[in-house]
């Protein structure tokens, strides 16, 4: 059975188990530590959670958003840099640096873009389920050594271990906490990305049903 440490806000913690495993596992097993560089492609529920785990493995975080109001709220979680992936010219700047790059993006897009910015040797994984075949050349990966490779969640063991981590570095979920009676207002901002970052009902708000 897992155990929540106390000092985690419970509304803050619960959605550890989903969106924060599925980034730090994949972020433990990539080795990412200190002297390392990070990408964290897409800024939602999964992306805000690898950028907390990220500044707390004392590693040098960029995001790469398509939205440049995102800049702030990734600077303001942790990141160090943040660029908009749209912006040919700040993407180049970012070429072959990166020892692992997090993909949480769950809509089409290029990811030769984000494997050009792989050092030699790294790693990019994805989080995100896009719902179209994504083109990989396979130049892109040769050339240097590179991998491409996908994660779901973590064991038991290791989900441990990361509310552990978060317990010892006080990290929990940006949530939104709303009543069931909001639950299909809260399904149309999901839908318009405006949520920021999670969504957890208050199951007091139950009763009244």
């Amino acid at each position: 059975m897992l155990r929540v440490l106390a000092n985690l806000d419970l509304a803050k913690a619960a959605p550890l188990l989903c969106a924060g495993i599925t980034t730090y596992s994949p972020m433990r097993r990539a080795g990412v530590g200190k002297g390392k560089k990070v990408g964290v492609v897409g800024l939602g529920g999964l992306g805000h959670m690898a950028v907390k785990f990220g500044r707390a493995f004392g590693v040098h975080v960029v995001v790469f958003t398509t939205s440049p109001p995102k800049r702030e709220d990734a600077l303001r979680l942790g990141a160090d840099e943040a660029v908009v992936s749209r912006n040919a010219n700040e993407m180049k700047k970012h070429a072959g640096s990166f020892d692992f790059i997090i993909d949480t993006v769950s809509a089409n897009h290029d990811i030769n873009a984000y494997i050009n910015l792989l050092d030699v040797g790294g790693n990019i994984t994805l989080v995100g389920a896009p719902p179209e075949h994504l083109k990989v050349p396979a130049f892109s990966l040769i050339s240097r050594r590179r991998s491409l490779s996908g994660s779901v969640i973590g064991g038991i063991a290791e989900t441990q271990e990361m509310l552990d981590f978060c317990g010892a570095y006080n990290i929990t979920a940006d949530v939104e906490v709303i009543p069931i009676q909001k639950v299909n207002e809260a399904y149309e901002r999901l839908l318009k990305s405006e949520v920021k970052y999670r969504f957890s009902i208050d199951m007091a708000s139950l009763k009244s049903e």
